[in-house]
């Protein structure tokens, strides 16, 4: 493949352009959007999985979080910006959805390792964004050199 900008081959660069798109833009309109115009009750509501690490404390601040990753660090997973942090804050927002479903009750569908699955597959996804990084498909801020 040719190169352009990098020694990396242009066709790395389009998969990691494609996972940035195939993954961001669902999870921001199929989970974050619910989550973020849900207002303080539903944050509360996801906030109060923070028990599973034993933070009982602001369960609204830890639902805003939540939600706050699924739509905007998806958004900016989508454009490549802030790119490393925004996965790290999803990767961890998955491996609080993962504890969720593996502490439900057996009778609740969607417990055990295959109610957690999807958010574990994400959670994997996100870590090796993290280390593959946005690609030189994406948003940046350089500051030119005169």
């Amino acid at each position: 493949m040719r190169k352009a900008l990098s020694n990396r081959p242009v066709n790395v660069d389009f998969g990691i352009l494609l996972l940035r798109l195939g993954i961001g833009l669902p999870v921001l309109v199929l989970h974050g959007w619910d989550k973020i115009s849900g207002g303080s009750a539903q944050w509360t509501q996801i906030g109060s999985s923070m028990t599973l690490l034993g933070l009982g404390f602001a369960p609204t601040f830890w639902g805003f979080m939540a939600a706050f990753s699924e739509f905007f660090a998806s958004a900016f997973i989508v454009l490549g910006l802030l790119f490393r942090p925004m996965t790290l804050l999803l990767a961890f927002t998955m491996f609080v959805a993962v504890l969720v479903h593996l502490n439900m009750p057996a009778e609740n569908p969607n417990s055990g390792i295959l109610g957690a699955s999807h958010a574990l597959e994400l959670m994997v996804v996100y870590v090796a964004l993290f280390f593959a990084g946005a690609g030189r498909f994406s948003v940046t801020f350089t500051r030119s050199e005169d």
